[in-house]
């Protein structure tokens, strides 16, 4: 069970709708009882408080799924907007059973509240139906936002047209309205054609630049985004667009006081088998996105989270000599599931590869590892070795990253239970791992030098109840 990032007890987390106030954020949320599995029993949202994105306080259910007769059996996502003298939470409203009777099975509802536990749902007569050519079963999660620009507020949402799914339709559509009651529709928004459908979108400007976040519904299933001086385009690719690999979804962001917090969840595994597929719904964790100086995004550790570790230990620096093999020093054993790591780590020209091992078995040589291609601008998590053939299902488990020896890289590392999340360079890539051959953290190299220096180790949480 994870000691850090939060899993309602008996529960899987969704899709997040975030929103902050004072120094609080209210995470409203889906949670799936996994009742045989994913979306078997109905569910609304429901509500978590946090501060620091390690105590959460529970609020229970927020808004109430509907009836099975009624549009919002379930509540799949939406997104929380003030206005108008009130919050107000666009919704989308699914019933599985509407195809069956020749109705839509997405639609988008809408609640109001005067303080973000109590909510009222409207049911007011909504504008924004499915429109014609779209598919009336993939259109959902509105996202809600003022356009100061040309005095209106703007409703984006994610959809696709009319089709089969190998047809790659999916996009980005647009509602304004005045008044938050009547919404013209504005047709496409964004519009690649390069995914079959788009989740969860998101849209925000930091400094001169826009940014539009897409959850793209793949095989690739990662979060990307576009960025533009423009509300409405043209929308341009970062060399690298992504927050994370495949096994973090579905994130929304939420700026309260100047940090810009990215709300996703770490999906689980099929069974809690690492050679088996992701699955909806798991475990939330949160990023804080900063913009580089060519506007580019990356992510961080929220100050917060890496704080609530306590009595960190030092290991001296040290240095890998790997000429024509692979060498590994491990730097600490019997550090349990719970632990962060922090390394500056600088590799020599013409080294091959160069990493971290975590539930480390150095009698076995099992692991799971981060390991860096320094030829190949590249790192994933794998298993090590990946045996019997296949031991660990790592498609997507992959992150770019440019890699230049000399450079001193700032590596972080979580471990939480069977979640690993690294960071350098503003890259970041979250991991399940349920085997666990050992416990045991080593550092890696193959085929050159690998420097490692201000290396620390913490193993105890503050507050931690275990």
């Amino acid at each position: 069970m994870n000691k850090l990032y939060y899993q309602f007890p008996g529960t899987w987390f969704g899709d997040c709708m975030p929103y902050g106030k004072g120094d609080e954020f209210y995470l409203f949320h889906q949670r799936d009882n996994r009742n045989p599995c994913p979306f078997g029993e109905p569910f609304g949202w429901d509500l978590a408080v946090t501060s620091d994105f390690v105590e959460y306080k529970d609020m229970g259910t927020a808004i109430p799924r509907g009836t099975d007769e009624e549009q919002d059996q379930f509540i799949y996502a939406g997104s929380i907007f003030e206005a108008e003298g009130k919050y107000h939470a666009f919704y989308t409203g699914y019933n599985r059973e509407y195809p069956k009777l020749g109705r839509a099975s997405q639609v988008l509802m809408h609640a109001v509240s005067d303080d973000l536990v109590h909510w009222t749902k409207t049911q007011d007569k909504l504008t924004f139906t499915p429109q014609e050519g779209y598919d009336p079963d993939d259109w959902r999660d509105p996202f809600v936002l003022r356009d100061e620009e040309n005095d209106q507020y703007m409703l984006i949402l994610g959809a696709r047209k009319t089709g089969p799914k190998t047809q790659q339709t999916g996009r980005t559509v647009k509602f304004t309205s005045k008044d938050l009651k009547e919404w013209q529709f504005e047709g496409d928004f964004w519009a690649p054609d390069l995914f079959t459908m788009h989740e969860m979108v998101d849209l925000f400007k930091i400094g001169d630049w826009w940014y539009h976040v897409v959850t793209e519904y793949s095989d690739r299933s990662k979060m990307i985004y576009r960025m533009s001086k423009s509300i409405n385009g043209p929308w341009i690719a970062p060399e690298d667009d992504a927050f994370d690999g495949r096994a973090y979804y579905a994130g929304r962001t939420f700026e309260l006081n100047g940090h810009r917090m990215l709300f996703g969840w770490v999906a689980t595994k099929e069974d809690c088998d690492d050679k088996k597929n992701y699955e909806w719904a798991g475990t939330f964790m949160a990023h804080e996105v900063y913009q580089r100086e060519d506007g580019t995004l990356g992510v961080k550790i929220p100050d917060t989270v890496w704080n609530a570790f306590m009595d960190r230990e030092k290991i001296e620096d040290f240095t890998i000599e790997s000429n024509d093999r692979r060498t590994e020093k491990v730097i600490k054993g019997k550090c349990g599931d719970l632990y962060s790591f922090e390394a500056d780590i600088t590799f020599s020209e013409g080294t091959r590869t160069f990493g971290v091992r975590c539930y480390d078995n150095v009698e076995t040589g099992e692991a799971y590892q981060f390991i860096f291609h320094c030829n190949e601008n590249r790192y994933l998590c794998e298993k090590n070795p990946n045996w019997p053939w296949f031991s660990y299902f790592s498609q997507g488990a992959e992150r770019p990253i440019k890699l230049l020896a000399g450079k001193k890289y700032h590596v972080q590392m979580i471990v939480d239970d069977t979640i690993a999340t690294i960071y350098v360079e503003g890259v970041a890539l979250n991991a399940r791992l349920y085997t666990k051959p050992g416990d045991g953290l080593g550092i890696f190299a193959s085929e050159g030098t690998v420097r490692i220096e201000n290396c620390t180790v913490s193993t105890k949480l503050r507050n931690c109840k275990d």
